[in-house]
C-alpha cells in the first residue's frame, strides 16, 4: 500500500506500515522537538539566529547563568541544532541550521495566533 498525501500539505501520511526510514525521520523530529522544548533554549536559538555569540554574551542577553546556558547548549549542541568553535579560552556558538530558526520563529508565530483567538478575515 503507498502513502497518500496529507490534503493541503504536499507531504505525506501512512496509509499503511511507514517503512524504516519514515520512522527515523519521525524520531528525529521528535527528537529535535524535545531538544527546543525550553523557553531558554527558543530564546538561545534566536539569539543565535541574529548573529554568532559566545557564552557570555548569551549569558548577558538572557539574564541568565553561566552554568545553566551552558547546560542548554550542551542539549542544543547534542541535538545538533548548534555547533561551537574554539578560538583561545572563548567558545563561539552558531545555529548548524536556519531550518530550525524558522521552526522556532513558526512556533513562536502561532503561539502569538493562538493566544490572540483566530483571526477573522472580513471580505
Amino acid at each position: 500500500m503507498s502513502a497518500e498525501p496529507i490534503k493541503g500539505s504536499g507531504q505525506f501520511g501512512a496509509s499503511g506500515p511507514a517503512d524504516d526510514s519514515d520512522a527515523a525521520a519521525r524520531e528525529a523530529a521528535a527528537d529535535l522537538l524535545r531538544a527546543l522544548a525550553s523557553p531558554t533554549r527558543v530564546a538561545i536559538v534566536l539569539s543565535l539566529r541574529e548573529r554568532v555569540q559566545c557564552v557570555h554574551e548569551l549569558v548577558g542577553h538572557l539574564g541568565l547563568s553561566q552554568p545553566l546556558v551552558s547546560q542548554h547548549l550542551r542539549v542544543l549542541k547534542d541535538a545538533g541544532v548548534v555547533r561551537g568553535h574554539r578560538n583561545g579560552r572563548e567558545i563561539t556558538y552558531e545555529l548548524l541550521d536556519d531550518h530550525v530558526a524558522h521552526i522556532v520563529v513558526d512556533a513562536l508565530v502561532h503561539a502569538n495566533e493562538t493566544n490572540r483567538g483566530p483571526s477573522v478575515v472580513s471580505e
